[in-house]
C-alpha cells in the first residue's frame, strides 16, 4: 500500500493517522476566531488545519445570489454573506505566518480554478477537493496540473463517478476520503465498511471525513484502515453558521486525537504471541497436566 507525503508526514497504511482539523468557514469571516481555532487544533495535537477557498462569483448559482437571509451582519443577500465569510490575501498571509509560528501544517479546499491559483501563491502542501466537486472534471484536471497531492472526498457519489474522478486525477499522490455529505450525519448513515472496500478497490491511501456529532465512529474509521481523518472544529457549536452543529468543540477534538492514538497503539501486528508480561501470570494461574 503506497503513501502520500504531506510536508514531512507520510500518509498511508501503517503510518500514523494524519488528523486534520477542518476550520472551513467556522471563523465566520473573523481572522481572530480563525487564530483561536488554529490554537485549539495545535493544543489538541492534530497534524493540520484546513480552510475553504471560493470565488463567490463562480461558486454561487445565479438563482441563489439574491436570496435574502438573516446573518450576523444583518438581513443580506446570500452573495453578500458568501463574501463576508471569504478571507482575502491579507487574511491568508496572517494565517500562513500564524501557522508557521505554531508549527502546524495548513491547506485549503479549493472550489474553483482561481482559488487554486490563489492558494498556489502560498505554496500549500496539498489541495482538498470536496465531494460537491468530485464530478467537476475541469477543476480536477486543473488542480492536478499543479503537481501537489490531492485529497478527494467522495460523499454523495457513485462508484462509477469515483472511478471516473480517479481516472482523471491518476493514482499518484491521491488520497480518497469516504464521506457522508449530511451535516450532521446520523450514525446509521455513515457506512464505515466502505473504508476497507475502498482500500481493496483503489490500492491507495483511504481516509474518512466525518460530519457526525460524536467521536466513536471516527475512531472506528481508523481501526478500519482510515489513514487520514478530518473533522470540523468550532469554538462553540451554538455559534452562527451552517457547519457549527456538525463540528467538534475544543474538548471534543482533543479527546478524538487522544482516542485515535490509543487505538493505533493497541492495533499491534498480525502475530499471536505470549507476551513477556503474561509469562509470570501464566505460570501462576495455569495448571499443567502430565
Amino acid at each position: 500500500m503506497s503513501y502520500v507525503r504531506i510536508c514531512e508526514e507520510k500518509v498511508g497504511h501503517r503510518h500514523p493517522c494524519f488528523i486534520v482539523a477542518e476550520i472551513g468557514i467556522n471563523h465566520n469571516g473573523d481572522i481572530e476566531i480563525a487564530k483561536e481555532l488554529i490554537l485549539v487544533a495545535k493544543d489538541a495535537g492534530v497534524n493540520a488545519v484546513k480552510f475553504q477557498k471560493r470565488t463567490p462569483e463562480l461558486c454561487v448559482p445565479p438563482e441563489q445570489r439574491i436570496v435574502m437571509r438573516e446573518t450576523p451582519w444583518g438581513y443580506i443577500s446570500y452573495m453578500d454573506y458568501r463574501k463576508k465569510v471569504e478571507f482575502n490575501l491579507e487574511h491568508y498571509r496572517e494565517i500562513k505566518d500564524f501557522c508557521k509560528k505554531q508549527g502546524i501544517i495548513w491547506f485549503a479546499s479549493v472550489w474553483d480554478e482561481p482559488s487554486v491559483d490563489f492558494m498556489e501563491s502560498f505554496d500549500v502542501p496539498c489541495y482538498k477537493i470536496s465531494s460537491a466537486l468530485l464530478t467537476n472534471d475541469s477543476l480536477l484536471q486543473y488542480a492536478r496540473t499543479k503537481g501537489r497531492p490531492i485529497i478527494l472526498s467522495t460523499g454523495m457519489s457513485t462508484l462509477e463517478e469515483i472511478d471516473h474522478a480517479v481516472n482523471i486525477l491518476g493514482e499518484k499522490d491521491l488520497i480518497l476520503l469516504h464521506t457522508c455529505s449530511v451535516y450532521p450525519a446520523h450514525y446509521e448513515e455513515l457506512n464505515l465498511r466502505v473504508i476497507p472496500m475502498f482500500r481493496e478497490r483503489y490500492k491507495m491511501p483511504i481516509g474518512y471525513s466525518g460530519h457526525e456529532t460524536g467521536l466513536p465512529s471516527t475512531v472506528a474509521a481508523v481501526a478500519l484502515g482510515a489513514c487520514l481523518v478530518e473533522r470540523h472544529i468550532t469554538l462553540d457549536r451554538a455559534m452562527w453558521g451552517s457547519d457549527q452543529a456538525a463540528s467538534l468543540e475544543p474538548n471534543g477534538i482533543s479527546r478524538l486525537v487522544r482516542d485515535i492514538r490509543l487505538v493505533e497503539t493497541s492495533m499491534g501486528e498480525q502475530e499471536k504471541r505470549v507476551l513477556p508480561r503474561e509469562i509470570p501470570i501464566m505460570q501462576r494461574l495455569r495448571r499443567f497436566h502430565t
